[in-house]
């Protein structure tokens, strides 16, 4: 991908965190928005405009370029070391989770009991692990690609299991905006092949709606777990009458 691709993708990228539409940036460039989604459809921007769009969105042209640049680059996992520094401090990982979710310092200090000055300290130290990247005026620039996901058997899930495993698979699913299902099948290897895929399908759309849901205020989002697990088993009350 080009340099002004990669720069064009950002600059959309933040129009839809932002919530900005084509017609709102017409305005604010004085053009028609036909015009605007031309410009973007054809990827010619003069540097005044590019100096302008980055200005509302409240950026500076150099810091967009450097978040498309870093773009290639975006963690997909952390390292051993990494996680289990996350999961040592309750405080930083309720920062880091809030911070995925595209929260601000404002939104997570008017939730949570932390002050500001220990919710930016949470946020140096996610920085140096390179989850995010802390911006002038403490705006946050997530390093993570959309497939980000957690170490197998790492630190992180190592701690959901031990500590929020049991009290999210143990309420009764009753709520028309919920659902537990649990089947059971014998199949093929073939077969099973294309149940993970769909998995790992459903998984992806998960995060495409995400990034689609970032154009709502906070207050119109909700936070969700979907827990999609598979693997051979039995249980253990039949494992004990098998000969």
């Amino acid at each position: 991908m080009s340099e002004i691709a990669q720069l064009v993708l950002t600059i959309k990228k933040r129009l839809k965190i932002q919530g900005v539409t084509y017609r709102e940036l017409a305005l604010e460039l004085g053009m028609s928005e036909p015009s605007v989604k031309r410009m973007f459809a054809t990827q010619r921007f003069s540097l005044d405009r590019l100096v302008e769009i980055s200005s509302f969105l409240g950026f500076t042209l150099a810091e967009l370029a450097q978040e498309a640049a870093v773009t290639e680059n975006l963690l997909h996992t952390l390292t051993e070391a990494q996680e289990a520094e996350l999961v040592s401090d309750f405080k930083l990982l309720l920062v880091a989770i809030c911070s995925l979710n595209h929260w601000t310092v404002r939104d997570i200090v008017a939730a949570y009991r932390l002050t500001e000055a220990e919710c930016i300290q949470k946020l140096v130290r996610l920085d140096r692990l390179r989850l995010l990247v802390l911006l002038p005026g403490n705006r946050i620039r997530l390093n993570v690609a959309r497939d980000f996901d957690w170490r197998p058997n790492g630190p992180a899930r190592r701690f959901f299991r031990e500590h929020s495993l049991h009290e999210f698979v143990g309420a009764d699913f009753a709520r028309d905006d919920e659902m537990m299902a649990f089947a059971h099948a014998m199949l093929t290897d073939a077969a099973l092949a294309k149940v993970l895929a769909e998995m790992r399908k459903l998984r992806q759309r998960l995060a495409e709606l995400h990034e689609e849901s970032l154009a709502s205020p906070l207050a119109k989002r909700r936070g969700v777990g979907m827990l999609l697990a598979l693997r051979e088993w039995e249980t253990e009350a039949f494992r004990e009458l098998r000969r």
